[in-house]
């Protein structure tokens, strides 16, 4: 299950930052201001859609839609500007958005489940940004972007062990740590 969801966050964050990259600079000024209202009647669409559903899968479909439509206001600022610094804003939307639901989506679990379903989340996170930064700047930012994920994994089997029980626990915990460089 948890690594059911791992890569089906990672392939959704993936398919996330590679979406409409390539666009930039090809909206008008009118096109531009057509768009913001494009995208707000699309999200009063989709959250009224919500309205339907019950508990946490109305949870879920509301931080979808809200997302989405953090993810098309910084879509629709870097295809008008096709700067690089929108390019990288966007790209931090569509990894931010994509923690934002998958932790919502954590919600439906419990206990020992639940934590590492956040952990994988924050994992995913924590990757996008890193190669969103990685994007912008080399040198001494890919070698932090290295480190946040090298650290994100670590938390990631940190969590899986808290799952275990004494002697398994301790190899686990011990087993994580070399693997991930911790002393």
């Amino acid at each position: 299950m948890n690594t059911t969801f791992n890569l089906k966050a990672s392939l959704i964050v993936a398919a996330l930052l590679s979406f409409s990259v390539a666009q930039a600079a090809n909206l008008t000024k009118a096109e531009y201001k057509a768009e913001k209202t494009r995208i707000s009647t699309e999200y009063k669409a989709d959250k009224k859609a919500c309205d339907a559903l019950k508990a946490n899968a109305k949870d879920v479909c509301v931080q979808e839609a809200k997302a989405k439509e953090k993810v098309a206001l910084a879509e629709r600022e870097f295809n008008y500007t096709g700067k690089a610094a929108d390019r990288t804003k966007l790209l931090e939307a569509k990894a931010k958005s994509a923690y934002a639901v998958a932790k919502e989506k954590c919600d439906d679990q419990a206990g020992n489940a639940k934590d590492v379903c956040v952990k994988e989340a924050e994992a995913v996170e924590v990757k996008a940004l890193a190669d969103a930064k990685l994007g912008e700047q080399n040198g001494e930012a890919q070698k932090e972007a290295t480190a946040d994920k090298n650290n994100a994994d670590y938390q990631v089997a940190i969590e899986k062990c808290n799952a275990l029980a004494d002697a398994a626990k301790d190899g686990c915990v011990a087993a994580a740590k070399a693997k991930f460089g911790k002393n």
